[in-house]
C-alpha cells in the first residue's frame, strides 16, 4: 500500500454516517468541476490504513447558506453545500461586460445592474423571474447567461424543460440561479410551479430512492427563449416576470466568454461600491411598474383567450363610436353584441372572461343602465337605449390597461 499523505485525507469528509471524497471532475473546456461523491470505508481503509480514519473530518450534516462576500464553508459542524466563488474583487475597469449589460437591458440598464447587485450582495433576496425573449439570432442571450455560470461558477445550474417538470430537484434546488435556456413552458401547471417556486422561502427537496425533506428556497430563475409570444404562460396583471426583448448583436466575437471572464474581478469591485438606483418596493425588490415592459405585454396578449380578445374588441369599439369611456351590459347585452359582429358565442367562456380574469361583479340590485345595440342597417354601428338589470361595467382604461404596449 503507497504511503499517501495528510493533503490526500483531507479530500474525505464523513458527514453524518457516510463518508465522501472531494474529486475534480474534468471538463471538455479544460477546466475542472469539485464533485462530492460517495466513498467505500473499506476502500478507504485499503488506500490509506485503519488509522487514518480517525484523521477524517467529521460534520453532523449539511446545510447551504449563501452568502458570496463572507462565505463559510462550515457552520456549527454542518458543511456547507453552497459553494464559494473562486473571485476576489479588484479595483480596474470592466468595459465589456457593461456593454453586455446595456445590450440586455436597454434602457432598464440601472434596473439590470441592482438585479447582478442584489445576485451579489444579498443572494437571499427574492426577485423577479427574468425572461429574455428574441425571434432573432446572434442576441447575446446564450452569452449573457453562460457569464452568469462563470461569475457564479457551481451555484448556477442549466436546467431543460424536462428537468424543470421533474419531480426529482436534488440537483437544482439550493442553487442561486435556475437557468432555462430555449424554454418553452407553455402549459399552466409549469407556469404555476414556477410564480410559486419564485416566491417560496421553502421547498421539498426530492432524490431517487430517499426521502423528501424541507429546505430554504432562495433560487432566481432566469429564462431565455426564442418565442416572443408564447414561451411560457403569464396572465394579465402578473408582476412576477421581467420581459426582456433582446436586439441582435452588431457583431459577434467568438471568444467573448474568456474576456469577460477576464473583467469578473473590477466587475465584482464595481458591485461592491455601486449604490443601487432603487429600493425595496415588495417582496421582489422592483415594482411592477419598473419592470413592465411591451415583451411583457405582448406574452400577455398572446396568452389571452380568444373570447376575452373579442369582447374587448366589441367593447372598445362602442366606445369609440359611441364617444364614451364606460359601457355596462348584462349576459344577453354581450351575447346579442358578438353575434352583430359575428363571433360564435360561448357563454361559459364570456362568464369565465368577466368573472375569473376580469374580476368583474354586478351590481348587487336590478338598476337601470344605458345599454347598446348593434344597428344592422344604419350609418351609425350602434345605438343606446334604456335597461334594467344587474349590470356590469367596463371602463376604457381598465381594457387598455390590459392591452397596452408600452415602450421598453
Amino acid at each position: 500500500m503507497a504511503e499517501k499523505g495528510v493533503s490526500d485525507i483531507k479530500q474525505f469528509a464523513r458527514v453524518g454516517t457516510t463518508l465522501y471524497k472531494m474529486v475534480r471532475q474534468p471538463s471538455i473546456n479544460g477546466e475542472f468541476i469539485e464533485r462530492r461523491v460517495v466513498w467505500n470505508v473499506e476502500t478507504f481503509r485499503q488506500d490509506y490504513g485503519n488509522d487514518k480514519l480517525s484523521e477524517i473530518p467529521k460534520y453532523d450534516g449539511f446545510c447551504t447558506v449563501p452568502n458570496h462576500i463572507s462565505y463559510q464553508s462550515v457552520i456549527d459542524k454542518f458543511l456547507n453545500l453552497y459553494e464559494p466563488i473562486g473571485h476576489t474583487p479588484v479595483q480596474g475597469e470592466c468595459p465589456l461586460i457593461l456593454s453586455l449589460f446595456k445590450h440586455i437591458f436597454g434602457k432598464q440598464y440601472e434596473l439590470g445592474l441592482d438585479y447582478v447587485q442584489l445576485l451579489y450582495t444579498q443572494p437571499v433576496q427574492k426577485l423577479p423571474i427574468l425572461l429574455l425573449t428574441s425571434q432573432e439570432r446572434n442576441t447575446g442571450k446564450s452569452t449573457f447567461l453562460n457569464f452568469l455560470k462563470v461569475l457564479f461558477q457551481g451555484n448556477v445550474t442549466f436546467n431543460t424543460n424536462e428537468d424543470f417538470r421533474s419531480q426529482f430537484n436534488s440537483d437544482w434546488a439550493g442553487k442561486l440561479i435556475i437557468a432555462v435556456d430555449e424554454v418553452l413552458l407553455d402549459r399552466r401547471e409549469d407556469s404555476e410551479r414556477l410564480k410559486n417556486l419564485s416566491t417560496a422561502l421553502s421547498y421539498k427537496i426530492e432524490a431517487k430512492g430517499k426521502d423528501r425533506y424541507e429546505v430554504a428556497f432562495f433560487a432566481k430563475f432566469i429564462l431565455s427563449s426564442n418565442n416572443e409570444h408564447l414561451p411560457v404562460v403569464i396572465d394579465s396583471g402578473e408582476i412576477r416576470y421581467w420581459v426582456r426583448q433582446v436586439p441582435a448583436l452588431q457583431t459577434d466575437d467568438p471568444n467573448i466568454l474568456p474576456k469577460l471572464k477576464a473583467e469578473i474581478p473590477h466587475f465584482l469591485h464595481f458591485l461592491l461600491h455601486r449604490k443601487l438606483s432603487t429600493e425595496q418596493y415588495g417582496r421582489m425588490w422592483f415594482s411592477p411598474q419598473q419592470i413592465r415592459t411591451a415583451a411583457l405585454q405582448r406574452i400577455i396578449r398572446s396568452n389571452r383567450c380568444r373570447m376575452e380578445v373579442e369582447l374587448t374588441d366589441v367593447l372598445m369599439d362602442i366606445m369609440d363610436s359611441m364617444g364614451v369611456n364606460s359601457v355596462s351590459f348584462i349576459l344577453k347585452d354581450l351575447i346579442f353584441l358578438l353575434e352583430y359582429v359575428r363571433v360564435r358565442v360561448d357563454t361559459v367562456q364570456i362568464r369565465k372572461v368577466l368573472q375569473e380574469i376580469w374580476k368583474l361583479k354586478p351590481v348587487s340590485n336590478s338598476l337601470t343602465y344605458t345599454r347598446y345595440e348593434g344597428n344592422y342597417n344604419a350609418p351609425e354601428r350602434y345605438s343606446e337605449c334604456k335597461g334594467v338589470g344587474r349590470y356590469y361595467t367596463v371602463t376604457r382604461e381598465m381594457l387598455t390597461n390590459s392591452d397596452e404596449l408600452m415602450n421598453d
